[in-house]
């Protein structure tokens, strides 16, 4: 089954820069990354990952720097800021705060069914 893409969109940023919390990459191997993690249920489409590191940098949470490779089409590098780090710690907490009002909102508690 599916995660509907709608449920995931408002987080990627914070789940870019999750990633560069691990390591510093280049955008291809983020988004194969991303696929593994999700067991192949969610991908990035170009233009979302690319328009996200945009605003990223533009935010300054990251940076890039251009690869040195020595065969095949040079890459750019991210990585995060220290400005990033702190930005993805306040963006997982506010994410799982909202996970909580979210369930709150939707649990079908009993005790609830009976006062109605």
């Amino acid at each position: 089954m599916s995660i509907a893409s709608d449920l995931i969109r408002g987080s990627t940023d914070m789940i870019i820069l999750a990633q560069l919390m691990r390591n510093e990459s280049y955008g291809y191997e983020i988004n194969k990354k991303i696929q593994q993690k999700s067991g192949k249920q969610f991908e990035l489409k170009e233009a979302t990952l690319y328009g996200a590191f945009r605003r990223l940098e533009e935010a300054g949470y990251v940076s890039f720097y251009w690869g040195d490779e020595q065969t095949g089409a040079r890459r750019r590098y991210y990585s995060i800021t220290e400005k990033g780090r702190e930005s993805f710690q306040i963006m997982t907490e506010d994410w799982h705060k909202a996970c909580r009002l979210i369930e709150s909102m939707i649990s079908l508690d009993e005790e609830e069914n009976r006062d109605e």
